[in-house]
């Protein structure tokens, strides 16, 4: 199953060159040695300036102003606000601020906090020989017009050389996919190569877990979860599909396992991985299934594939004028896929899938539905592993008896001395004095 999805990602040479094949238009116009680079950095690109459907430089600068204000408060906005949040990531996150945004939506600023010097030691340590060899045959075919991949000594080669080294080192038991390639390379033109290390971590393990593994079950899951969606939304699609023999891993493992990075315009790439890190891989299917529609949703195109190469021909030669972000992403965000549907979905096939002795189940309970539950996990997991706060005694003390108010000494018509005696104790014996006779004054001789 891995062999062959690994060597579905190589596609055949009349079907698509290798130094074409990265998901930019700018690289189907071919190198050129003096050719000018677009705002997105491919050498002689189509985006150097602004299309018609792109939105105007002051409605840029009101987006900015926003996500500004949201990633400045990002766990209240977050708790309060995820919708604001999600109908923004449709929109679009501007060119500017991806690299504060992606690592906060997918999680990866708290894997970096909480594991402080990982990636510098799996960067510094030496790889697996096979591995490193594997990787290195692979460097020159990520986005080859790019400016960052333009030089095998460049930065930008010898920077996904030590993300997908890393990557190994910290999952030896799933090692390396070649599909890691275009996901590591676009993250690596927005970010740093730590911040990016750890945004493939979450996608591999949060995102899509069981999609870059040496097995590779959750694609075969997935694969059979888009057939029967197909089955219900689009049904005289899937109709012919059967008929000419195209099954879904003929196709649908290049589309999600690089999440479309080699197979749309990569303006248009960016705003599905807006969407993607908001929403979870709900966004893939919403695309997967557009795609189709457009490749094969009318009598006359099917009629033009009456074979098995002309219906693939078909799906990976979808005109570039109706793959354009602004015409292309209204018509994803419309189609009526829920993510209680897609989970439903997921179980009724997850019980009809055979089991296999060589390979392990898939887990898809184990794959979190996008930016608001993996805030909420991690918010539950620094809950659990911080120190418990110590919680304040309260001392309730007995109510004092009431006392009986100090009453003011009467004074009135008591001397100084008495009070003085009265303060101070029992007076003072003094001898006795004799008293005279009761006589009158008249009568006292002198």
């Amino acid at each position: 199953m891995a062999q062959a999805l690994g060597e579905d990602l190589a596609q055949p040479s009349e079907l698509q060159d290798d130094s074409s094949s990265l998901g930019s238009d700018s690289e189907l116009s071919g190198p050129g040695p003096y050719r000018q680079a677009d705002r997105y950095g491919f050498i002689g690109g189509s985006a150097a300036e602004p299309g018609p459907g792109h939105p105007p430089a002051d409605l840029i600068r009101q987006r900015e102003m926003k996500w500004v204000e949201m990633t400045s408060h990002w766990e209240k906005t977050m708790s309060r606000r995820y919708k604001k949040v999600k109908m923004q990531c449709r929109k679009g996150i501007p060119s500017a601020l991806r690299a504060r945004c992606w690592p906060l939506l997918c999680g990866a600023h708290v894997c970096q906090k909480n594991n402080p010097g990982t990636y510098q030691n799996l960067a510094e340590a030496p790889g697996d020989p096979q591995w490193m060899e594997t990787i290195g045959r692979d460097l020159h075919r990520q986005f080859p017009l790019h400016e960052m991949f333009v030089s095998p000594q460049g930065h930008g080669q010898q920077g996904l050389l030590q993300v997908l080294k890393a990557y190994t080192l910290y999952r030896p038991e799933q090692g390396y996919c070649q599909a890691q390639g275009p996901v590591a390379a676009v993250l690596l033109m927005h970010l740093p190569p730590e911040e990016a290390f750890w945004c493939l971590v979450q996608i591999c393990e949060v995102y899509l877990p069981g999609y870059y593994g040496p097995h590779m079950e959750a694609v075969r899951l997935d694969a059979e979860v888009f057939m029967a969606l197909l089955r219900r939304l689009l049904p005289r699609v899937h109709k012919h599909l059967q008929k000419v023999g195209v099954g879904p891993l003929l196709y649908l493992p290049e589309w999600f396992l690089c999440l479309f990075a080699r197979s749309l315009p990569f303006p248009t790439v960016l705003r599905v991985w807006d969407a993607f890190l908001s929403e979870g891989v709900k966004v893939l299917f919403r695309v997967g299934l557009t795609l189709v529609r457009l490749a094969l949703g009318t009598t006359e195109q099917r009629l033009a594939c009456p074979g098995l190469l002309e219906t693939l021909g078909a799906l990976r030669s979808i005109p570039p004028a109706q793959l354009q972000e602004e015409v292309f992403m209204p018509q994803v965000h419309g189609v009526a896929l829920s993510e209680l549907e897609l989970q439903r979905e997921i179980k009724a096939q997850l019980a009809q899938l055979p089991a296999s002795a060589s390979e392990p189940p898939p887990r898809p309970q184990a794959r979190l539905p996008g930016a608001p539950a993996i805030f909420e996990t991690q918010q539950l997991a620094g809950t659990q592993g911080s120190p418990r706060p110590e919680v304040p005694r309260i001392v309730i003390q007995p109510p004092e008896e009431p006392q009986a108010p100090r009453r003011k000494p009467q004074t009135r018509g008591k001397t100084f001395h008495g009070l003085l005696t009265r303060s101070r104790g029992p007076p003072i014996e003094s001898p006795a004095r004799s008293h005279r006779s009761s006589t009158s004054f008249l009568d006292t001789r002198f």
